[in-house]
Order: structure tokens, then C-alpha cells, then sequence
């Protein structure tokens, strides 16, 4: 995943027609939270202007593939996946899986060849965590295609022999290649989203070896500085130079949402062991603290480390997004969690519904949430963000946990997907054994670039 893509300049421009015969309002027009209707016709409205930007299934275009990044296509299509769910809107069914299908690479693991060779462990995992939310969903498959549930073991058979025992002990690299700009990184948003596959495939097929490693890559990360759990803060990117004592501190929603999820399926799986519930209730509470500013309320999200200053970029613009549908999700599988985050969820959906109010339309949503008058910014990724934010706000009607295979799932498994890719990565030769149950396991970093990189976030949150 990139940190220096641009923001798409593009408008949402084909609102007329569809709104003809509609009033026209001030914003999107969602005031009230418990109206099923006003909230999918928000999320359709903010579906429809993020899928304005999109060209992948147009004559000559690559399905599945957004101009100048390549995970942000399965973000956008895990996006459209919960859409689907709560709003039973299957306009962009086709679409999706279209795209989900035509980037799953030649061994179902997310390892397209056009694309390998620059793919970092999270660009791949994004992939493989839209793949497990089709299969939780029952999504629908195409008959003669590869099931969702087999692109998601796909990415984690490929995934794990890249676990790095040579340096701090364990975890992922950043980059999947030795020879990429953030191979000496370790980074939070890697680990935890394999550590997160991982929990939710342990969940869905009852296999024990995906509930080994969910707790292998937590222990690992409280061994670093990614995870602290006296404060429970989550640091952005530790490196090998230092055998990951240095830390990265900047504060994003999404590493938070990644790991406060696999908590969430971890608690489910081992129907409520106190580790899992302990983890869940520290990371939530810096989660409340930090992302959802007493200067806002105390109940609306943000994108602390680059809204203020209006420096976020194309991918910053996404994270509040998952970490709205990770949240919610969490309420099904760690029920006890329900009463403390409806009501933020639902402030933060009200309040970025009034910022929903600019573009051509009248309704395209800007990125700051807590600003009741359109920010100026435009892009599928502020789209992104809204569509799923209001989307799950249907998740108390709802009022269902991810399916399993055992409760109506029917996604089959394929535990040994992406197992003859000889051409996946595994970071520098490094692998480690796989346990299995039914084989369901089965440009170096320069100082330069580490000094630069530091330099620039730290210059991007000081506000220049």
C-alpha cells in the first residue's frame, strides 16, 4: 500500500438523471439514524458517486483495477460487498465480481503477475479480506469460478511462508520483495491483517491451524512496539535495523480496526477467553479516545493524524471506512461491545451525512465528519469511507454475525489454494512449517528513504 498516491480529481457527474423527480436537498438527507429507507438511500447516493470514478468494467479498461493503485480495488469492492448486504441493492453485484474475479491471479491468491512484483503484504491482504467478507455474507459465486472462501486461503497460504523468524523474531515485511523501497519495514497494518485472515478463517471453517497462527501474530506483535498492551497503542511501522525496537507512532484508524477485529473473531472462537475479551476492551478504549475527539463530541470519528491539517491522501481517505465496518461487525461476534459503539457509529453517520453536501450533485461527502459544510474534497475514497459508514448502520436491523460453515455459509473451502503459485513471493527465501489440520495451513530500504519518509509525515501532521 502506497502513502503518496494522489487524491482523484474527478467529480460525480451523472446525478441528474437518477435523481430526476427528486427533491433536491442541502446535503444527502439522512436525519434520522432509525429510518432503514434514509439510510440506504444515503449509502446508495454515496455508492453511486464513488462508482463514478470507477472505469475497470468499461470497454478497454481493466476490471478490478483503479488508476494508479491496485489494493484500493478490493477495498472498494469489499466496500460494495457490505453495501449489498445490508442494502439488498445488487446494482453493482455484477460489477464486483467482475473485478474480484479478474484480479485473483493465476493460483487464486491474489498474486496477479501484471502486479506481484510491487505488491506490499497488505496491498495482497485487502484482497484476501474483501474474499473472506464475500464468503461470511454468501456473497453470490459463479458456478464454474473459484468460492471466496478459497481466495481468502489463498492469500494466507501465500502469506505466511513470508513470516520472517530471521529478524525480531517474527512478522511480516511491509514489501513482499527485497528489492522494494520498505523491505526493512515491519508495518502494523500487514500483521495485523493476516492476523485478522486469519481469525476469521479460523471462525469459518473451524480449523485449528488458522486459530494457531491468529494467536502467533498477536503474541508476535506485543513483542514490538506495534502493539502495546499496558497503553494498548498500536504503532504504525517498526524496522529490522533495529530488531523492531524503534517505533512509528502515528495513529491510524485502520491498524486499529484490523487488530480489534481478529480480537473480536478470536473472542467468538474461543467463546469468550478472557485474552481475546482483554485485548478487545484495551484497543477499544484508546480506539474512543484518540479517533473519536472530545473536541468533536466525543462521538464522531476522525482521521486524527491528517484531518485537521487537510493533508490526507488517497489512502488515509479510506481507513475510517473499515474501521466503520470492522466496528461494526464487532457488536455480532463480541455482542457485549453493541452498547458502546452503535451510538458512535450512528453520531459519526448523522454527522457526515451534513458534510455529504458538495460536488455537482449536491451530496458528495468531503472527508472531515465532524465539519458541517462540504470540506472541498472530492474522490472515490471520501465515497468509500461514507458509503460504507452509512451502510453499516443497518447492522442492528441486521442483527446477524457473519456466517460460518457451519451457520449457513456456503462458500466451500479450498485448503490448498495458492500453494502451487511458485511464483509468489517469500521474502527473501524465508518460510516457516506449516501445521496443518486437513492442510488448511498448507530498492532495500535505504537510511535515506527511512529519514525522508519520517520527515515528510512528521511535516504533514505539524501542518508544514
Amino acid at each position: 500500500m502506497r502513502f503518496f498516491g494522489q487524491l482523484c480529481g474527478l467529480t460525480g457527474a451523472f446525478w441528474t438523471a437518477l435523481l430526476a423527480g427528486q427533491v433536491a436537498v442541502a446535503d444527502i438527507g439522512l436525519t434520522n439514524i432509525n429510518d432503514p429507507e434514509q439510510i440506504k438511500n444515503a449509502a446508495s447516493i454515496a455508492a453511486y458517486d464513488m462508482m463514478s470514478y470507477y472505469d475497470g468494467n468499461k470497454t478497454g479498461q481493466i476490471p478490478g483495477k483503479l488508476p494508479g493503485t491496485w489494493w484500493e480495488g478490493g477495498a472498494m469492492f469489499m466496500a460494495l460487498i457490505q453495501y449489498w448486504y445490508f442494502t439488498g441493492d445488487d446494482s453493482y453485484n455484477d460489477v464486483t465480481n467482475q473485478g474480484m474475479l479478474w484480479q485473483k491471479g493465476e493460483h487464486n491468491d491474489y498474486l496477479p503477475s501484471n502486479w506481484t512484483q510491487w505488491l506490499g503484504n497488505d496491498d495482497q491482504v485487502f484482497w484476501g479480506l474483501a474474499a473472506m467478507t464475500a464468503a461470511e455474507l454468501n456473497f453470490p459465486e459463479q458456478s464454474k469460478e473459484v468460492s471466496w472462501l478459497a481466495l481468502a486461503q489463498g492469500v494466507f497460504n501465500t502469506q505466511v511462508p513470508r513470516w520472517d523468524t530471521g529478524t525480531c523474531g517474527g512478522g511480516l515485511r511491509w514489501q513482499q520483495n527485497s528489492y522494494q523501497a520498505g523491505w526493512t519495514t515491519k508495518n502494523a497494518i500487514s500483521n495485523g491483517g493476516l492476523f485478522q485472515l486469519s481469525a476469521r478463517l479460523a471462525r469459518y471453517t473451524n480449523n485449528q491451524t488458522y486459530s494457531d497462527w491468529a494467536e502467533k501474530i498477536w503474541d508476535w506483535t506485543q513483542t514490538t512496539p506495534l502493539m502495546n498492551n499496558k497503553t494498548w497503542t498500536i504503532a504504525d511501522t517498526t524496522n529490522v535495523d533495529t530488531q523492531c525496537t524503534d517505533h512509528g507512532d502515528l495513529q491510524w484508524t485502520y491498524n486499529y480496526g484490523t487488530y480489534i477485529s481478529g480480537a473480536g473473531y478470536m473472542y467468538a472462537v474461543t467463546k469468550g477467553a478472557q485474552k481475546w475479551k482483554d485485548g478487545i476492551d484495551g484497543l477499544l478504549k484508546t480506539t474512543f479516545k484518540t479517533f473519536f475527539p472530545q473536541q468533536y463530541g466525543g462521538n464522531i470519528m476522525s482521521e486524527v493524524a491528517c484531518e485537521p491539517n487537510m493533508k490526507c491522501d488517497r489512502n488515509q481517505d479510506c481507513f475510517k471506512g473499515f474501521l466503520s465496518g470492522w466496528l461494526a461487525f464487532l457488536t455480532t461476534v463480541a455482542p457485549y461491545t453493541k452498547d458502546e459503539i452503535i451510538p458512535k457509529l450512528q453520531a459519526s453517520a448523522l454527522a457526515a451525512a451534513k458534510q455529504c453536501s458538495g460536488g455537482s450533485d449536491g451530496k458528495h461527502c468531503g472527508r472531515r465528519w465532524f465539519q458541517s459544510t462540504f470540506d472541498g474534497t472530492q474522490s472515490l475514497e471520501t465515497q468509500m469511507s461514507a458509503t460504507s459508514l452509512f451502510s453499516v448502520q443497518l447492522i442492528t436491523q441486521k442483527n446477524q454475525a457473519p456466517l460460518t460453515s457451519d451457520t449457513g455459509g456456503k462458500s466451500k473451502s479450498d485448503p490448498n489454494a495458492g500453494l502451487d503459485d511458485s511464483q509468489a513471493p517469500t521474502g527473501n527465501g524465508l518460510g516457516i512449517k506449516i501445521t496443518t489440520g486437513d492442510r488448511a495451513g498448507a530498492g532495500i530500504l535505504t537510511a535515506l528513504f527511512v529519514t525522508g519518509w519520517v520527515g515528510m509525515m512528521t511535516w504533514m501532521i505539524r501542518g508544514g
